[in-house]
């Protein structure tokens, strides 16, 4: 018999499409997936030498469980750097992931029927972390005309007795929507005088296009105390696999909380990875992330055009993150029928949006070269044309 808090789980849509994509290719059948949301690009030389030297110099040993003083310093000192947060190394705890250091946080705070507001579209782990929490989900839609952001009269009309927490992505992964600052200070405004824990999912900051990146934490003094910063190094700096996230809180209780936590379950991430971090954090690899950043921005621009020349689609162009979130409303109602029927028809892997919280949309990751996403995006107009008639 399986327990009662497993069975609210569902598998991550995500995941799963990316794994039958993997699976069809692996039988040899011509498959374009834009469904995985991980970089083409390695990971920088500077980071994987820190790792070789670490494996050299034999740090192959337990670590305390929130990580080593250095990759603790070494994150407080990009927080301060990029963000003009100020976190002592005892606010932070690394994890083997953003994913964990959710799951810690959300397990650690949220008890049985409170209530988490999370903007919809959403990624697709939210609102599973906070059923499995026993919490409710209070998903609250937005739309392309807001950029797919929460406006601070939503908040407000949102909140009741039993709200414990506000999640919010920026850049958004499916959208690629970023919070304005003025945007952040409504928001801030809304929450004065409540106890309200704010969750700010950071983890695209380093991929903006054309505007500047403000972290939620970062806009008030209100804020930054109730707010937790959650972020990692597996985008920007393309180190999906070696599993290395953080978060950041003033709050001791949570941060002790979630010590007492992940040291009974995963304990100290692998302590390699610890040492190759630095490097990123420290900024050392900067002008790696910036040439992936322009390469994202590039084809961000291309696939934006050729989508909108598709006769019953359209897309917003992103403002961060590597993704673009496809308007099929003209074409079907049903996304996961659709992007069925395209792998099927075309062989091509995209996200259907429902599993973001949004009918109505697909999800096309941009993080591929820019020759597949010509060659998606011709074979998605192929079996758009042929639906349309």
């Amino acid at each position: 018999m399986l327990s009662d808090r497993i069975q609210t789980l569902s598998p991550s849509l995500t995941i799963a499409i990316s794994s039958l994509a993997r699976d069809l290719k692996a039988q040899g059948k011509d498959i374009l997936s834009f469904s995985a949301g991980e970089p083409d690009f390695g990971t920088p030389q500077r980071i994987k030498d820190a790792a070789i030297k670490a494996i050299n110099d034999g740090f192959t040993q337990y670590t305390a469980v929130p990580g080593t003083p250095e990759v603790l310093e070494a994150v407080a000192t990009k927080l301060k750097r990029d963000n003009g947060l100020d976190y002592a190394p005892s606010d932070i705890i690394v994890s083997n992931g953003a994913k964990q250091s959710l799951f810690n946080l959300l397990q650690a705070v949220l008890n049985e029927d409170e209530e988490v507001i999370i903007p919809a579209p959403y990624w697709v782990t939210y609102p599973e972390l906070v059923k499995y929490a026993g919490a409710i989900p209070v998903v609250i839609d937005t739309n392309e005309i807001a950029g797919f952001k929460i406006t601070a009269d939503q908040l407000q009309a949102a909140i009741t007795p039993k709200t414990k927490m506000l999640i919010l992505t920026t850049p958004s992964n499916p959208t690629g929507s970023v919070y304005s600052k003025k945007e952040l200070v409504a928001l801030a405004e809304v929450l004065k005088g409540t106890d309200i824990v704010v969750v700010s999912d950071e983890m695209y900051e380093k991929l903006v296009y054309g505007i500047e990146f403000v972290a939620a934490a970062s806009v008030s003094e209100d804020m930054y105390q109730r707010t937790v910063t959650v972020n990692g190094l597996s985008k920007s700096v393309a180190m999906t696999g070696w599993r290395f996230g953080y978060l950041a809180t003033p709050n001791k209780t949570f941060i002790a909380a979630m010590n007492k936590l992940q040291s009974q379950s995963t304990s100290n991430i692998n302590s390699i990875t610890q040492k190759a971090a630095i490097p990123a954090l420290l900024g050392e690899v900067d002008e790696d992330i910036d040439n992936m950043r322009r390469a994202f921005e590039g084809r961000a621009d291309e696939a934006v055009k050729l989508f909108n020349e598709v006769d019953g689609l359209s897309v917003l162009k992103p403002q961060g993150a590597f993704y673009l979130f496809v308007n099929i409303k003209d074409v079907s109602n049903d996304s996961i029928e659709f992007c069925k029927e395209l792998l099927q028809a075309t062989g091509v892997a995209v996200v259907p949006g429902i599993g973001f919280g949004s009918e109505g949309y697909f999800r096309f990751s941009f993080a591929t070269d820019i020759t597949t996403i010509r060659e998606g995006i011709r074979r998605i107009e192929k079996f758009v044309k042929q639906k349309r008639t």
